[in-house]
């Protein structure tokens, strides 16, 4: 009985693990863009900086 307890705790893990990796893929390709734009604005942000001391 202990056997069939465990073997069917694997079985949920191993199920909550799957869902868990399909998931992953599909929130990548919006970090993507989220993070390149926050890159973006901090260089802008930087650069604008550096041109107002230069200007002083």
């Amino acid at each position: 009985m202990a056997d069939n307890q465990t073997e069917t705790r694997q079985e949920r893990r191993e199920k909550k693990l799957k869902q868990k990796r399909e998931r992953i893929p599909q929130h990548g390709k919006g970090l993507v863009r989220i993070y390149k734009e926050a890159i973006l604005k901090r260089i802008n942000k930087l650069r604008n900086e550096k041109e107002k001391q230069q200007g002083k």
